[in-house]
């Protein structure tokens, strides 16, 4: 039997409707896979995606605010679920399982890089997203919280307002480390290092997508929707360092 999703996209494909656009929230920590996704889903040339990074916090405030979103990929689950509970959104589901990573291009850090630097504290700068808007923000202190690290740090942490922002501080050497989605990590490709943070030292990372109230009737966010669940698009989303829910 086919999906909703799948019934409404061939009673469109079969009405003969004009080929669309769809605008997609995204979370930030998901741009390298999303470009990825993105482009594999244009490819036929029947619908185009317009794409938008910010923190998960953000883009919530920015769909409440009426925002013209069709989709929000975000980091947490919480935000999705708010979201449907006001009317905003369909029934979210989990997209991926994030990973936090610490990560470094400072030179004395390339080869001996550990988790245990966190609690030695012989640095200048950690960046880290805020944990007011970010899940991986939340994740990183939940973690350095673990590990005794939380207090210690204070004065030694920078935030960004994304953890897209938490990787450029790390990336551009303005903070020596960064803990960071294991995504971006995996995906430089320049003189770095990275290990990953333990499971049991945060909260998981479920990382939801919602379909909002108004790509309802729209073929290109369906399309999306129904693509993202598909075997490519799990393919591109496993190999960019997350796991698969």
């Amino acid at each position: 039997m086919k999906s909703p999703v799948s019934a409404l996209l061939a009673l469109c494909l079969v009405s003969g409707v004009n080929a669309e656009q769809a605008t997609v929230a995204v979370a930030s920590n998901f741009a390298w896979p999303m470009g990825d996704l993105e482009t594999l889903f244009e490819e036929d040339g029947i619908h185009e995606l317009t794409v938008v990074h910010g923190s998960t916090g953000q883009l919530f405030a920015q769909i409440v605010n009426g925002a013209p979103y069709d989709v929000f990929l975000a980091a947490d689950r919480e935000r999705p679920r708010r979201l449907a509970e006001m009317g905003l959104g369909n029934a979210p589901f989990t997209y991926a399982l994030g990973r936090l990573a610490l990560w470094t291009r400072e030179p004395g850090f390339i080869d001996s890089l550990t988790v245990s630097v966190l609690t030695g504290g012989d640095f200048r700068r950690l960046a880290i997203a805020n944990p007011e808007l970010a899940p991986y923000g939340v994740a990183a202190r939940e973690t350095l919280r673990a590990m005794g690290s939380w207090a210690p740090l204070q004065a030694k942490i920078v935030l960004g307002e994304n953890v897209g922002q938490a990787f450029t501080m790390a990336e551009t050497r303005n903070a020596e480390l960064g803990l960071v989605a294991l995504a971006m990590a995996v995906a430089y490709r320049g003189d770095a290092a990275y290990v990953m943070i333990p499971v049991e030292n945060h909260e998981p990372i479920r990382q939801d997508v919602v379909p909002l109230k108004r790509g309802r009737e729209n073929p290109a966010a369906l399309a999306f929707i129904e693509f993202l669940q598909g075997v490519e698009a799990r393919r591109i989303i496993a190999e960019a360092g997350y796991e698969l829910p």
